[in-house]
């Protein structure tokens, strides 16, 4: 398959994806005077099966990127492939409107608010069901009993599908979207920022659940967080994002022990650590965030870098392999010995 370079067992490929929003001016906005590119030529894959975290800070286009995998936008540029169970391998950019409603049912997307995604008129039934009822795969006494079997598989009651999203707490209110989400039997489910919201013991309930649903119905999820600790947890591989672009991905053990974009390393840094034994030297980027609309030449982060050179103010990196399932975009990724998660010095006892 020529579209697909890593395997026949990866469900989803994404190609210089990008997002150029239009800066525009004048009476009735109708001038464009710039571009704010919230995604810059991205390109990742998913095993079927798996999790891929992806991680970054606010702003540098993790969220669009997940949108854009549904086709909630409509991408300037770039190719995404999909294995759909029914379709085949498809590139969603280019479905017709037909196809898409089809593929839409294939990936499905958990929302960071547990509480402003539901509906607060509709009960649980309608809620979870809608999906079901809307692409006429169940109605009546079928639908209800199919909603009854999603609650228990979230860890809810059956009998709560007559009640409103305002009756739960925020983490019901998650399950009810997981349950949401569940409804069609998905390939894919794009999980953005799920338990960012939630209390921290909430947090391990939610992820555990989506663990537990993964194995048990072989989901893949795109995993969008800010948050390394959670994204550690739950992903088979990670990849980094910073002002659009992606400058690491590898998977979660070489990524936090192993990382080789100073980016990457500068994020690690700020994870907290569970044992006091352990050295927490936070490394402090100095600067601001470059501007989507006005970006440096060159390497984006070279403004921030400490392990710059010249070459990184002129010449743009292209992500790179350099090793089974590690691609970066930097040009001393393969000389720089740069300090993991696991790698801080320790006390001694």
């Amino acid at each position: 398959m020529a579209e697909n370079t890593h395997g026949d067992d990866v469900l989803l490929q994404v190609k210089d994806l990008k997002m150029h929003f239009p800066i525009k001016r004048g009476f009735f906005f109708s001038k464009q005077v710039g571009t704010v590119r919230a995604v810059d030529g991205v390109s990742f894959f998913i095993r079927a099966g798996e999790t891929l975290g992806l991680v970054g800070e606010s702003g540098c286009g993790k969220t669009t990127t997940g949108r854009l995998v549904l086709r909630a936008y409509e991408p300037t540029g770039g190719e995404v492939w999909f294995r759909d169970r029914k379709l085949g391998l498809i590139n969603i950019p280019a479905l017709q409107k037909e196809q898409l409603h089809a593929m839409r049912q294939n990936m499905q997307l958990i929302f960071q608010d547990p509480f402003s995604s539901l509906n607060p008129r509709m009960t649980l039934l309608e809620i979870v069901g809608e999906p079901l009822f809307v692409n006429k795969v169940a109605e009546g006494k079928e639908l209800k009993d199919r909603v009854a079997e999603l609650l228990r598989v979230v860890g809810l009651r059956p009998e709560y599908m007559g009640r409103y999203p305002h009756a739960f707490s925020g983490g019901q209110r998650q399950r009810i979207g997981v349950a949401r989400a569940l409804a069609l039997n998905p390939q894919l489910i794009v999980c953005d920022e799920p338990v960012s919201a939630l209390d921290v013991s909430v947090q391990a309930q939610i992820l555990n659940l989506l663990q537990e649903l993964q194995e048990k119905f072989g989901l893949a999820y795109l995993f969008i967080s800010h948050d390394l600790s959670v994204v550690e947890h739950i992903s088979n591989r990670v990849a980094v994002m910073y002002v659009g672009k992606l400058v690491e991905h590898a998977t979660t053990e070489e990524l936090y022990t192993n990382p080789k974009h100073p980016y990457t390393e500068a994020l690690l840094s700020a994870v907290p650590k569970p044992d006091p034994r352990i050295r927490t030297d936070s490394i402090v980027l100095t600067g601001d965030v470059a501007d989507p609309s006005h970006p440096p030449t060159g390497c984006y982060f070279h403004p921030r870098c400490r392990y710059r050179i010249d070459r990184c103010a002129v010449e743009e990196p292209v992500l790179r392999q350099i090793a089974p399932d590690h691609f970066i975009s930097c040009h001393r990724g393969d000389e720089l010995e740069l300090t993991g998660v696991l790698g801080q010095s320790k006390l001694s006892n």
